[in-house]
């Protein structure tokens, strides 16, 4: 019987606030503006990515193009334990999907640790071409993978292309759960037989849909209501072994 993991990223796989911030870090640039506006119920989640993207275009020193925020998105803080757990899980024969608000890079990133034996195709949840190429010997991931971020520009072939005032938008904070039903569908994977781990409200919409649903490094209090577990410690060891003891798999 196939099983599900579905894995926020922000404080999950990755040991930091947000993957925005830690580019706005990089780039000295502070979103709190936009960010209130958000908590007011001023700004939808669309528009809210909008003006961020303004901003990090707008930064100090210009020159904003797709190659340098990749490159200050090097040296991401991970979570301990965050390979082992994917590693093991996939090594089970376990579905792996990434679902998350956090910027698309790191995820991407994290998803060529874990190259398939396919060859790299367009297809719902995969990683990039351009990933594919850099990282995976031009192979696909093992993994589903769903985030925001930016959209690059059109090279003139001059120039580093820059990016997009329109960005990526796959993930709304409240359509989590609608993503985990969609990939229960089309890998065949029932209720039972899924887990989902995440440390905010967003996250809520998963855990509504997994029978096995963690609150990881929790952000607030909130989610504890809707979570049938909690782990407090910063370690995904503690989350490997507890999937494997609900669904009956083999510890590392």
């Amino acid at each position: 019987m196939p099983h599900l993991v579905c894995l926020d990223m922000d404080r999950v796989l990755v040991d930091h606030l947000s993957t925005w911030q830690f580019v706005y870090d990089g780039l000295g640039i502070s979103n709190d503006e936009s960010f209130a506006l958000y908590n007011q119920g001023l700004l939808d989640e669309w528009d809210w990515i909008k003006l961020d993207l303004a901003l990090i275009k707008s930064a100090p020193g210009g020159n904003i193009t797709d190659e340098r925020l990749r490159g200050l998105m090097e040296g991401m803080p991970m979570m301990k334990g965050w390979h082992g757990l994917i590693d093991h899980l996939l090594k089970l024969g376990v579905h792996v999907a990434i679902v998350s608000g956090g910027l698309q890079k790191t995820a991407r990133d994290i998803a060529a640790s874990f190259p398939s034996d396919q060859l790299w195709r367009r297809r719902w949840g995969g990683i990039d071409r351009h990933t594919a190429e850099e990282k995976c010997g031009g192979m696909d991931s093992k993994l589903h993978v769903f985030t925001n971020g930016w959209l690059m520009e059109s090279s003139d072939g001059k120039n580093p292309p820059g990016i997009g005032d329109f960005g990526r938008y796959q993930v709304q904070m409240n359509g989590k759960g609608a993503i985990v039903k969609m990939l229960q569908r089309r890998l065949g994977v029932s209720k039972v037989c899924t887990a989902s781990v995440g440390d905010s409200m967003g996250d809520v919409g998963m855990f509504e849909e997994s029978a096995c649903s963690i609150l990881f490094n929790p952000w607030d209090d909130r989610p504890r209501s809707h979570a049938r577990h909690v782990i407090e410690e910063k370690d995904l060891d503690l989350v490997l072994d507890l999937i494997c003891e609900r669904f009956g798999l083999p510890k590392p």
